[in-house]
């Protein structure tokens, strides 16, 4: 049987009926499959996350019987269905695309695997024990593949807190079929099944502080470094933008963002985000968490506004969480369960006459809704292309690499110096003598005297033999602070941006690099010339 509703397409098998016997049987099965990863390698050998696994286990078997006992009690009749919806693997396709161009270039990703396919088990068991708690029949499909694709794309718990990883599933499922309303004259689920369990941890999250139980911001980061990121995520999107007409909110939501963003360049002279116009994570965000149709508004205008609140609502929250000192990941995450609840007022408030300036309907006026799609996805497609050409969305922007962070807290910015000093102190740490001397003299020429000091025995430990006679200066009240070029051997640390690392190792490559990147003095080295950078 096919059944056609808009632009989503179900094909659904013959309903098998079931004793409750064998029901119950079918999420104790998943229950035993997750059990079985105590013996995969990640999860073999690590008691907390053998103890999490049977733990899991064991609730979809006590589920399981509770189920039985109900079934069996009650005469109920059970079937199980096959329902294949396109929406479900179309936007699992797109997610697998992201999971394997991101894998290949941060092995943490396909080592992580196994946990993503465990959640799945898990998921499809939760699934399963939900729809026949509730009603007579388990439709069996690709649902629980967007969602857990879409949790994992954005939020990892650490293995010896991953037991908090099963709670998100648990409580995406509960939250779809249990908080539900009447929309467009039928019962729907208000809240996208993955975002609203990612808000509502990432609320706990900051409540506790404990941000640091998770991968969340190294996950953000490390969804940098595959090259031609940005085109692959807007490829990888595309076929579902074509089939469900979604690219309406995306497009909004990206020109919102970008627009902000280079007015506030144009304001500041430096970048909100800091290293690109619209990071890597929040433009994933735009593509596959917030526009699930289900929990969209269901008028073009209203897609146009929910887009554009999205925009200015993720760079709200990345205000808020600056300011109270939160990490700024969890910006693209907070607004999806918000607006969600707000779609239906979205709807009535987009129909006002006040809104009528975003009736673009004039321009479609004729064509059929597939026409309209692909039409709008077309003008998504050139936007995409001018933003990628001009240097509004891509692997390359300035304000990734620290010349870019110099000059703005040379030309007395404060906000520049703040990331200046940030960015000296990330190379620092990662064994950059002279990054520890630059921002020692930040340091100092700020009259953070003690802070100044112990970059500098930082960077006197690491051979930096500048910040030595500074440290000395500096303890005999001596004036003025010396500084030099980077050292050949550590532009492989000063000159990674956002990106992955720097595999440039030969000295003409790493100036030419240099150079490419702003760094002054650099385009005219002399090949083989190792003393300057």
């Amino acid at each position: 049987m096919r059944h056609m509703n808009g632009a989503v397409t179900q094909v659904t098998s013959a309903r098998r009926r079931l004793s409750p016997t064998k029901a119950a049987l079918v999420p104790c099965l998943f229950a035993a499959l997750l059990a079985a990863f105590v013996l995969v390698p990640p999860v073999r050998g690590n008691e907390g996350l053998n103890r999490t696994f049977l733990l899991a286990a064991a609730v979809l078997i006590a589920w399981a019987l509770v189920l039985f006992i109900r079934a069996r009690a009650g005469q109920r009749t059970l079937t199980l269905e096959l329902a294949v919806r396109r929406h479900h693997w179309v936007q699992a396709c797109a997610q697998g695309a992201v999971f394997f161009w991101w894998g290949r270039y941060v092995d943490q990703v396909y080592a992580f695997a196994p946990f993503i396919v465990a959640q799945l088990v898990f998921a499809y068991g939760v699934d399963a024990l939900l729809q026949w708690s509730r009603r007579e029949n388990y439709q069996l499909g690709f649902g629980p593949f967007p969602i857990i694709f879409s949790i994992n794309l954005f939020l990892w718990f650490k293995p010896e807190w991953f037991h908090w990883q099963f709670a998100m599933i648990l409580l995406g499922y509960l939250g779809k079929e249990l908080i539900r309303w009447t929309k467009d004259g039928r019962s729907a689920h208000i809240f996208n099944p993955s975002s609203f369990p990612l808000g509502v941890c990432s609320l706990v999250l900051i409540a506790t502080g404990m941000t640091e139980i998770t991968w969340g911001q190294e996950i953000a980061q490390s969804q940098y470094n595959p090259p031609y990121i940005y085109a692959v995520i807007f490829l990888a999107s595309i076929p579902g933008q074509l089939l469900f007409g979604v690219a309406t909110m995306t497009v909004w939501a990206v020109v919102s963002a970008y627009t902000f963003g280079l007015g506030y360049f144009w304001i500041t002279g430096t970048y909100f985000f800091h290293d690109a116009y619209i990071p890597i994570a929040v433009f994933l965000g735009m593509h596959l968490l917030f526009t699930d149709p289900s929990t969209s508004p269901s008028t073009g205008r209203g897609r146009i506004v929910f887009g554009i609140l999205y925009g200015f609502a993720l760079i709200a929250f990345a205000v808020l969480l600056r300011a109270i000192g939160v990490p700024a990941f969890y910006d693209k995450l907070l607004p999806v369960p918000i607006l969600n609840l707000l779609v239906q007022v979205i709807d009535r408030g987009a129909a006002s006459r006040w809104l009528g300036f975003l009736d673009f309907s004039w321009i479609s006026k004729g064509l059929t809704p597939i026409k309209r799609r692909y039409g709008f996805v077309g003008i998504w497609v050139g936007i995409f292309v001018v933003l990628s050409w001009t240097g509004g969305l891509g692997d390359n922007h300035p304000g990734q690499y620290l010349p870019f962070w110099q000059q703005a807290c040379d030309e007395s910015s404060d906000r520049g110096c703040d990331y200046l000093a940030f960015m000296q102190d990330t190379y620092c740490e990662s064994d950059s003598g002279w990054a520890c001397n630059e921002l020692g003299i930040l340091f100092a020429n700020g009259d953070r005297f003690s802070e100044a000091q112990e970059s500098w025995a930082s960077g006197c430990d690491l051979g930096f033999d500048l910040a030595c006679e500074n440290l000395t200066q500096l303890r005999t009240g001596a004036p003025g602070f010396g500084r030099a070029p980077p050292p050949l051997e550590e532009l492989p640390i000063v000159l990674r941006g956002s990106k992955g690392p720097v595999t440039e190792r030969t000295p003409e490559a790493l100036y030419a690099l240099a150079c490419k990147r702003g760094w002054p003095d650099t385009c005219e080295v002399p090949p083989g010339d190792s003393e300057r950078p």
